[in-house]
Order: C-alpha cells, then structure tokens, then sequence
C-alpha cells in the first residue's frame, strides 16, 4: 500500500492505494496551507481508507518542479514517515504525474507548469497506454512561453498540451498550429497520480532510501533570486 502526496503546487493532496488503485484521496486548494493542512489530511485519508501506518510498504511524494516551500513541506512529511517506518520511498517528478492527466494518446504529450515570473517548467512525452507511466522524452527545463511555444511549432507534429502552464499563457500557445489544449482538468499533478506512478516504479524495484531523497530546482528559489537583484541594485 502506497501512500502519496503532493504539495508542489497550489494544492495540497495525498492518496493511498496500490497497483489494483486508489482507496482514498483528498484534495485541498490553496498555497499558504501546505504545512498545517497536510498532517490532518493524512490523517483523514488514512481513515477512509480504513489502513494503520503499520500497513503502509512505500512513500511517494512529488519532488518537483514547482512551489518551493510547498515542495519541501511534502518532501519534510514524505521523509519523516519513511524513517519512522523505514519504508523506501518513490520520487515522482511533477512534470510526469502532470503528464498522466492525458490518459492515453497516440500524439506527443507537452505537460507545462506555471513558474511563475512569467516561466514555465515543461517537458515532452510519449504515452505507453491508458494509466500507464508516461515515457519522458525530452528532460524537465525551465524557459519562456514564448521559447517552449516555438519549440512545440518547430516540431510540426500534433502535440496534446496539459498543465497549468498552458492555461496560464494561453496566448502563446492558443494559436500554434499543431497544439491540442486540454482543459482546466488537467492542469495540474494529483496525489493519485502521484501514487499511480509510485505503484509502476515499486514493481520495476526502483525505489530510494529517505536521506536519497533530492528536490528538483530548476532555477534558485524566489528568496535567493530576490535577494540576488536587491545586492546587484546597490
């Protein structure tokens, strides 16, 4: 039994299940709540479920791209149950459980998330099957709407786009000729994808320890980039 979580962007959510799927979720919308929201949601999730900690076998948790103080909450709690039970955990890239949301497409698969600071960490995917695990075919950057809306052009082939990335910059992409958007549904990575893409990992046997557990930045933190343009102003 898998439990997951995902705090790497404006919501917070965890899910529980296994391979045969999920047996609980929960959701919560906001980005100021990561912290005291998350602990009684596993809590809540756990009881619908009707599962102790004691029968938890792994822990997947977003790693990112995506909120900084969102990401380090879910990676903090994610580690902590992992010790504690010592149970090996699955990192599961935002991009790729974002990617998910397409189901299953015969096209090439563009997930985008808003960065904010008018950026957006993408990636490109092919999809191997309905609720199978996305195969990445180019690796998570961060750039413009603009540069990623080019570079979806210049591919001349029909591309299916998901994730809060397109909804937010919409007019660089609604016009692309070979770019399909799917809707408001699909913009961002839920805690059963989450758990979905932590149940094909753990079959293939590839799971880390806790201390192996790294973010994925993209860019410096908002803090440090900040920080950076007060000192460069001097």
């Amino acid at each position: 039994m898998i439990l997951g979580i995902e705090t790497a962007v404006e919501h917070v959510g965890v899910a529980i299940g296994d391979s045969r799927g999920i047996r609980a979720h929960s959701m919560l919308a906001s980005d100021r709540r990561h912290a005291e929201s998350l602990t009684p949601m596993i809590q809540f999730v756990m009881a619908q479920a009707e599962a102790e900690m004691s029968d938890l076998s792994a822990v997947a948790v977003d790693i990112g791209p995506g909120l900084f103080t969102g990401m380090r909450v879910g990676m903090a709690a994610a580690q902590s149950i992992a010790w504690t039970l010592e149970l090996p955990m699955v990192p599961v890239c935002s991009l790729d459980a974002v990617a998910m949301n397409a189901d299953w497409s015969e096209d090439l698969v563009a997930a985008a998330l808003d960065a904010r600071r008018g950026e957006v960490y993408w990636a490109m995917y092919r999809m191997r099957g309905s609720g199978a695990e996305p195969q990445r075919i180019s690796e998570p950057v961060v750039t413009s709407p603009e540069d990623f809306a080019i570079h979806i052009a210049d591919r001349a082939e029909q591309v299916v786009c998901v994730g809060s990335g397109f909804e937010r910059h919409h007019a660089f992409f609604e016009n692309v000729a070979f770019a399909t958007l799917l809707g408001a549904t699909a913009q961002f990575p839920s805690a059963q994808n989450i758990v979905a893409l932590a149940a094909h990992r753990i079959a293939a046997d590839d799971t880390v320890s806790a201390t192996e557990i790294t973010p994925m930045y993209l860019r410096a933190p908002d803090a440090e980039i900040n920080w950076s343009t007060r000192e460069a102003a001097k």
